[in-house]
């Protein structure tokens, strides 16, 4: 066999080839085409835009803070999920979750009769375990996270209705709002911010903080090199030395982080809890996540995109009750949207591949 021939040395008639493409600069219009969020980002700017136009009341500013708030209680899991699928993985436990959250919190501060906080303690470091759970069950067994969280969805909607049931004699909590530290408790998950004359919720806040947190894990910490790896390709990821179990296990410990928030947020909004709220919502925050530029089949995706999914539910939801509309069609827009955004989504996809 003949040996391969050595590659030309670069030379002044071949200057190309003396450059390392990594270090060639990219145009920032290419570099904006390669975002996984552009997709989004245009949806959002379409939704907005056609609310404005139909529903008069829309651009009000108490309406905006209103969509805010609908989007922040999405986004706050949407998020975290949206991290979890980058890993290659889903959580479909994510929404009884937040439910098991505040159950915990409330019947754990009623039947103890202990200071909220403590409830609130014991809540966070439940749901954790909880989040730590999949996380081991998915890296020592053999099936895929979505029959590993199918199982922990049927298990904890049952426990949230047996418990329940069991401790209070009804499907919802007892009051806890005449207790020590419920105020300050809910100063921090569910009170009002007045700027201007308009009220905002204290999820935003929430909502802008794990955002911010989110994309700069992803972006500028190792721990966001492992988690796009993980998703690309788990072996190969492996190979390289990413620690895969503990990564997959920090990013459902992640997702419920962001459960026990709209939990806490849930609890002290409304001073009750009923046991069989979060059902569904897990799809909810994995369509906020797809349409904000996640691949599902991971790998793709970013923090802000998932936010900006969120925004458009918020401002889907809310507009169609500006615009004075049958709610019953809200599913149909959301259904739509979610198909327009994986179409989008892929097309920019290929336009950053190309652009590479």
């Amino acid at each position: 066999m003949s040996a391969t021939a050595p590659a030309p040395a670069p030379s002044p008639q071949r200057p190309e080839k003396a450059v390392d493409e990594r270090l060639l600069k990219t145009s920032p219009l290419k570099k904006f085409l390669g975002r996984p969020e552009l997709g989004s980002v245009v949806g959002a700017v379409a939704v907005f835009l056609f609310f404005a136009i139909v529903a008069d009341s829309f651009l009000r500013a108490a309406s905006l803070a209103t969509v805010l708030y609908a989007a922040s209680t999405i986004g706050i899991m949407a998020v975290p999920v949206a991290l979890l699928m980058i890993g290659g993985e889903f959580d479909l436990s994510a929404g009884v979750m937040v439910t098991t959250s505040a159950l915990i919190s409330s019947m754990f501060s009623y039947q103890m009769t202990a200071n909220v906080w403590v409830g609130v303690g014991v809540s966070l470091l439940a749901t954790l375990a909880i989040g730590v759970f999949n996380g081991v069950m998915l890296i020592r067994t053999d099936p895929p996270s979505f029959i590993i969280t199918l199982g922990t969805f049927l298990m904890l909607t049952g426990a949230n209705l047996g418990f329940t049931k069991l401790i209070s004699d009804t499907v919802s909590t007892k009051s806890i709002s005449d207790m020590e530290g419920f105020s300050s408790a809910k100063d921090v998950f569910a009170s009002t911010i007045t700027i201007g004359g308009v009220d905002f919720k204290i999820t935003i806040v929430w909502w802008l903080a794990m955002i911010a947190v989110a994309t700069w894990v992803l972006l500028r910490t190792r721990a966001g090199n492992w988690i796009f790896a993980v998703g690309g390709g788990e072996q190969a990821a492996r190979a390289v030395g990413v620690p895969v179990g503990k990564t997959k296990i920090g990013l459902y410990m992640g997702v419920a982080f962001g459960a026990w928030v709209s939990g806490q947020h849930l609890l002290f909004n409304y001073d009750v809890v009923q046991s069989g709220e979060g059902v569904g919502n897990e799809l909810i925050y994995i369509i906020a996540a797809v349409i904000g530029g996640c691949l599902i089949t991971g790998g793709y995706g970013s923090a802000v995109g998932a936010a900006v999914g969120a925004l458009i539910f918020g401002m889907t939801s809310k507009g169609i009750v500006y615009a004075e509309w049958n709610p019953d069609w809200f599913k149909f827009f959301l259904g739509a949207m979610l198909l327009l955004a994986t179409l989008l989504n892929a097309w920019v996809r290929k336009r950053a591949e190309a652009t590479k």
